[in-house]
């Protein structure tokens, strides 16, 4: 964990199968993996909030499950940041698109998972349009990102402890 970042953690309601998750990270350079402590494996619906700390405007997120967990489509799948979502048809990369998170903001992502461990990991990523290009260009860039995934970088990993409500 770096100065700037604000700790990740969660509370799961498990008579509700409600995961809610908050905090910050401080990169765009770098993909965060989040291991995630639930009380109980099956599906759950998440509820993630999330400040950009960094100094650049995201306009997509991407998130991709382990082999033992998968994204549902279902009604509780958005993003009021971002009015479009992208799901690959094996369900395990979710891409939030079409608007933006400006430094200081907050991002609201809801979406349901379904796992069979008790210790999902997703990866996730944050896509900057490169200052240098045009804005054809990173409409470009970004429908490849949406298509194809954002390529892997760097990676840092988190365990986000869970409080059972």
């Amino acid at each position: 964990m770096r100065a700037r970042d604000v700790q990740m953690t969660g509370t799961a309601d498990l008579a509700r199968r409600v995961l809610m998750i908050t905090g910050a990270i401080d990169t765009t350079d770098h993909d965060v993996s989040v291991s995630v402590n639930l009380p109980e494996p099956g599906r759950w619906q998440v509820i993630k909030a999330e400040t950009n700390l960094t100094d650049r405007t995201w306009v997509a997120m991407q998130a991709v499950m382990d082999e033992d967990s998968t994204f549902v489509d279902d009604q509780m799948l958005m993003s009021p940041q971002f009015a479009k979502s992208f799901m690959t048809p094996d369900q395990r990369r979710l891409t939030f698109y079409d608007g933006e998170v400006r430094p200081g903001e907050t991002v609201l992502k809801t979406y349901s998972m379904e796992t069979t461990g008790r210790k999902p990991t997703y990866f996730y990523s944050r896509y900057s349009p490169i200052a240098t290009d045009s804005a054809e260009q990173s409409q470009q860039t970004l429908g490849e990102l949406v298509a194809n995934g954002l390529s892997q970088r760097p990676v840092i990993e988190l365990i986000v402890p869970v409080t059972v409500v």
